[in-house]
């Protein structure tokens, strides 16, 4: 059955081609889309304080907003540089949702609002 976490995985593929797309539009070199991929992924740095603070610096990092900031101020005259780094984290939260790692809740970080992860979900 297709249901409404199976959607949002798709629709995660989807915004990771859509932000792939994007960049490849930018003219910058495909280096640069391999060292920043991962830099969203620099709030869960909030882990380290614990769980709650952990859940809200990566949701932070991991929600549309900053990607639709950056991709809608290119497309009002903004360097290309807005262009190239929105489609990075777009591509970035996109990939993370067609995984399955969703935006966390405050008791767990395995606990997203599309389900379980790793371990817990028991894979």
């Amino acid at each position: 059955m297709f249901g409404p976490v199976a959607a949002q995985r798709l629709e995660g593929g989807f915004l990771l081609a859509l932000g792939l797309y994007g960049f490849s539009q930018s003219g910058w070199s495909w280096w640069w889309f391999a060292l920043l991929f991962l830099v969203p992924d620099v709030s869960m740095g909030g882990y380290l304080l614990n769980p709650a603070v952990g859940a809200t610096a990566y949701n932070i990092g991991h929600t549309f907003f900053w990607a639709g900031l950056l991709l809608g101020w290119y497309l009002l005259g903004g360097p290309l540089s807005a262009l190239a780094t929105g489609s990075i984290w777009l591509a970035h939260i996109g990939c993370d949702r067609l995984l399955g790692y969703g935006l966390k809740f405050p008791n767990a970080f395995t606990h997203t609002h599309l389900g379980l992860t790793g371990r817990a979900r028991g894979t």
